[in-house]
């Protein structure tokens, strides 16, 4: 009927429907584009940020090396088929060699020292998550009766796991200065996770099993540490720019860097890397 009510009412109704959705649809696309542009401003915004924050600090590379008259030889603690104790597993088919000093022939670098910032001017939180997120936990392991890797740097944010890939008792004791003392057995193919905290100086690692085993950790509050590789290079990146004090140092002669345990004393530029060169080590006696 023409003067029906109800048909004038229905068709009302979708209009405004229609009317609704396509309102709905209109904000849903601003808020979508209003979304879009701020996402895209604190994006811009958390990139500048981290551009200038990279732009502030910067690198320190550097080359311990042998300050000897002549270079030392390498040689073994235990030869193969030596060992006094377990000798169906330590040392069974290669030797234990002695890392004490680990010097390359070739270029006269020193191996396995300790290299890391005292006190350091600034902070870096975002090396300090890379680290982790790159390592979640450090691992030493026990191997052929060797403590693996002879030395080994960490952050105290990191957990320490301690296992033995021998099939024969080890125990590891360990004495430090913040850190309670430490002294457990591990089975064969057992291992103990250890939360450690900062520590002015390495820690020794022992093993009372197997009275050659030796190794040292050092654990830090801050990401600004290396371990010399073989040819003696090491190099800190990361490091805010500015006055920084470095220290190397190795278990034979423990600081080797003038300064002693204040450490010497290093320009770090932004956005570059300072070589320090090389720092020799002068083995006593």
């Amino acid at each position: 009927m023409v003067g029906d009510p109800s048909r004038f009412s229905t068709v009302d109704s979708s209009k405004q429907r229609g009317l609704s959705v396509k309102m709905l649809v209109t904000g849903i696309a601003k808020g979508v584009r209003y979304t879009s542009t701020w996402l895209s401003a604190a994006l811009v915004v958390c990139g500048a940020i981290e551009a200038q924050a990279q732009s502030n600090v910067g690198s320190i590379k550097g080359r311990l090396v042998w300050g000897g008259s002549a270079v030392p030889a390498a040689k073994n603690l235990i030869d193969v088929g030596q060992a006094n104790k377990d000798p169906q597993v330590c040392a069974k088919s290669e030797p234990i060699p002695a890392r004490d000093q680990a010097v390359d022939p070739a270029t006269k670098g020193v191996r396995y020292a300790f290299a890391y910032l005292v006190k350091p001017q600034g902070a870096n939180p975002e090396a300090v998550k890379a680290l982790i997120a790159k390592t979640p936990r450090v691992e030493i392991d026990q191997k052929n009766c060797e403590f693996i890797p002879y030395v080994t740097a960490m952050i105290q944010d990191q957990p320490l796991i301690l296992k033995s890939s021998d099939p024969v008792n080890h125990n590891v004791r360990f004495s430090a200065f913040t850190n309670a003392p430490f002294n457990q057995i591990l089975p064969p193919n057992g291992q103990v996770e250890v939360k450690l905290v900062a520590e002015r100086r390495p820690i020794p690692l022992n093993c009372d099993i197997h009275p050659w085993m030796k190794g040292y950790i050092m654990v830090f509050d801050h990401p600004f540490f290396a371990v010399t590789k073989e040819d003696g290079s090491f190099e800190i990146t990361g490091v805010p720019a500015g006055a920084q004090n470095l220290v190397l140092w190795q278990e034979t002669v423990g600081y080797v860097t003038a300064g002693a345990a204040r450490g010497m004393e290093v320009q770090v530029k932004p956005g570059a890397t300072t070589d320090v060169g090389e720092i020799k080590l002068v083995p006593k006696g």
